[in-house]
């Protein structure tokens, strides 16, 4: 029998005049961890899309279990236990977890009626494999991203999964709900079935993972036990550059008593926040982090107008604020960046200019009409500042990568003048090289424009080096800053750790 699980050898595949994938040879073994790394748009997508039958490769051909398959499709990839966890996970939210445990076993039994007390025996016993336990009756819509995850993994080992391909699997979860997804996924491991991460987290990749590839520009340029590297030869690799991560520092612009930019007392955002007290000053960067339900996310709608009821006081410059909705919000100079891009933060469909110039469009308004040859160079300038990678400004925002998405989203709020940009999980499902370029973007802005930014993340290495210091919020209050040589992140992690 093959020592390999699944083998792929000389793949080939074009879009048009694209080759996504060039030449790719890749192979995992049974009950392996293996990490697949890349940039966007370095072929990782196409690799699960063929290893799951979606595609069929121009040149090359697929094995499994040493023998050749010939044309795959998503059907026989199934039937050879290949199953792929995509980011959406792909459930029915208005089920409950039972029903979207036990369906497609009813749905293979062809059955006519429903038999409940076998659904919830099967559901359960799926749980059970992975020794968790989720509410059988709640409904997916209704459970966190770590939850709808579980309910996936479930349902794949229930299929008798011999491969699970989790694409992006740690992207909206905390340190602590990675750990726990890390020991699933050990536990799946000790069952003899094998997973491939992909992932654009070094250090997740590092600590997971027994082998990793590495893709760039369609070409696999790197694979190996994961011992032979670490996060600057990961980075080499992905991007074909080293990436220089310091630190960035701070120093009062106008001397040490100046003014802050923002200043929030005692503010309090009923069943969320709790006496929040902060100050942000001109060209700082100041992280805040925290487990899920820290009202991390809450304190920052209500700075943005969408929590009207909070009490407390907000001061911008000086001058008192209490924002009601979003309008005065960017009137008073705060504008937000949400963690959620793509359902909150763009218009997906709209060209990046519509996307950027949308919140300051009295601006570009002459009489009735939009003012073209204003908005055409705007949009320009902006493009050329943020670093955006697209055919063009008339481009629709749903054809960009995760990171130029960002810098769209970035460049709205630049344009409508504000003093203080709050950034929700700035970086979350980017990839590294335009992760840095997003972070340089952000201490430009600081350094040079004098922004004062409020970086809420999950993202420990993130806040530590982008931010002059990081306040740790539990249970809608602020218990701890770091600051200074104290603001490491072991320092951070360990009093994450005893907030568990």
């Amino acid at each position: 029998m093959s020592e390999n699980l699944i083998e792929l050898r000389h793949i080939g595949k074009r879009f048009g005049g694209v080759r996504a994938l060039d030449d790719v040879s890749f192979a995992i073994k049974p009950g392996e961890i293996h990490c697949l790394a890349g940039e966007n748009g370095s072929g990782k997508s196409t690799i699960i899309k063929v290893m799951s039958g979606v595609y069929t490769p121009d040149e090359g051909e697929i094995l499994i279990d040493g023998k050749p398959v010939g044309k795959l499709d998503p059907v026989k990839s199934v039937h050879y236990g290949i199953q792929v966890i995509y980011q959406d996970f792909s459930l029915f939210g208005n089920l409950t977890v039972a029903e979207n445990l036990a369906l497609n076993t009813f749905l293979k039994e062809d059955r006519k009626t429903v038999d409940w007390r076998r659904m919830r025996e099967l559901a359960q016993k799926a749980l059970n494999r992975l020794d968790v336990s989720i509410d059988l009756d709640a409904e997916v819509d209704s459970l966190p991203t770590s939850g709808k995850q579980i309910v996936a993994i479930a349902r794949a080992v229930m299929a008798d999964a011999r491969l699970i391909i989790m694409d992006e699997p740690t992207t909206a979860l905390t340190r602590h709900e990675v750990d726990a997804l890390f020991r699933i996924v050990r536990d799946i491991q000790a069952q003899g079935i094998a997973v491939l991460f992909v992932s654009h987290k070094m250090r997740e990749m590092l600590e997971i993972s027994e082998r990793l590839t590495v893709f760039r520009n369609g070409k696999k340029v790197a694979e190996g036990p994961i011992s032979d590297f670490d996060e600057p030869a990961i980075t080499r690799a992905m991007t074909g550059q080293d990436l220089i991560a310091d630190h960035y520092h701070w120093s009062p612009r106008n001397g040490a008593a100046s003014r802050p930019v923002l200043e929030v007392k005692n503010l309090a955002v009923p069943g969320a926040v709790e006496d929040a007290s902060l100050e942000l000053h001109a060209g700082e960067i100041v992280g805040v982090t925290g487990l899920i339900g820290s009202g991390r996310t809450e304190l920052a709608l209500a700075l943005f107008g969408m929590k009207p009821g909070f009490t407390g006081s907000v001061k911008i410059d000086g001058t008192a604020v209490h924002p009601r909705n979003v309008q005065e919000a960017i009137a008073s100079g705060i504008a937000y960046v949400p963690e959620d891009r793509l359902t909150e933060g763009l218009f997906l469909t709209q060209s990046i200019e519509r996307n950027i110039i949308v919140t300051s469009i009295e601006r570009f308004v002459r009489g009735l009409f939009i003012d073209r040859r204003k908005a055409d160079a705007t949009t320009r300038d902006m493009f050329a500042a943020m670093q955006i990678v697209a055919p063009g400004p008339h481009t629709p925002v749903n054809h960009l990568s995760g990171g130029n998405a960002q810098r769209v989203v970035l460049a709205r709020w630049l344009l409508t003048g504000a003093k203080v940009l709050i950034l929700n999980g700035p970086t979350v499902g980017v990839d590294v090289g335009s992760k840095a370029q997003i972070h340089a973007i952000i201490r430009k802005l600081a350094r040079d424009e004098g922004l004062a930014v409020l970086m809420i993340s999950d993202d420990v290495p993130e806040l530590v080096q982008n931010c002059n210091r990081v306040l740790v919020m539990h249970r809608g209050r602020f218990v701890d800053q770091l600051s200074g040589d104290s603001m490491t992140e072991d320092a951070v992690n360990d009093r994450l750790k005893t907030l568990n």
